[in-house]
């Protein structure tokens, strides 16, 4: 499904606890570190990626957060790859929060989650994430971008669970 998937650190003590902090308790200062994180990765993408793509938050979960934990950490290394982010690519479901859900649980809770409100150009875009755990999301979000006419869809995040 993915040309690579990277995943930088393991989500274990201290980066589930920074991690979590970041999110959910708005200690914006960690998306520098974490962005450094996805800098450092420059070496190990795979060539012709010609976008970034944060995964996106719905519109409810971005006002009350303050912001998108994937858009902060993405913004640096857009910059460093000289790469756009894809437009046009939302969360259109309010979903439950993915932690805590089974496997099969997260996959049923993202379906017809994300959808492209333009058609991309690009053909290999880089999907950013800050955790990966079962995959499930960055599935979701890949299926409507093959949906939508790209060929190849990488992943990178800050940390891997499991």
């Amino acid at each position: 499904m993915f040309e690579r998937s990277i995943a930088m650190l393991h989500y274990a003590y201290p980066v589930d606890v920074a991690i979590k902090a970041f999110k959910f308790k708005r200690k914006l200062f960690y998306a520098s570190a974490f962005s450094e994180v996805l800098c450092s990765a420059q070496d190990l993408l795979p060539d012709g990626i010609d976008a970034l793509l944060p995964v996106p938050l719905h519109w409810r979960r971005e006002a009350f957060r303050g912001f998108n934990q994937a858009m902060e950490i993405a913004k640096p290394l857009a910059s460093r790859l000289r790469l756009p982010m894809l437009r046009g690519f939302k969360r259109s479901q309010a979903t439950p929060f993915q932690s805590g859900l089974a496997a099969r649980d997260r996959a049923r809770n993202l379906r017809r989650a994300f959808t492209a409100t333009r058609i991309p150009t690009q053909s290999h875009i880089l999907i950013v994430d800050d955790v990966l755990t079962t995959g499930a999301t960055v599935q979701a979000v890949a299926r409507v971008l093959r949906t939508n006419g790209v060929s190849k869809v990488s992943v990178l995040t800050v940390a891997r669970a499991g």
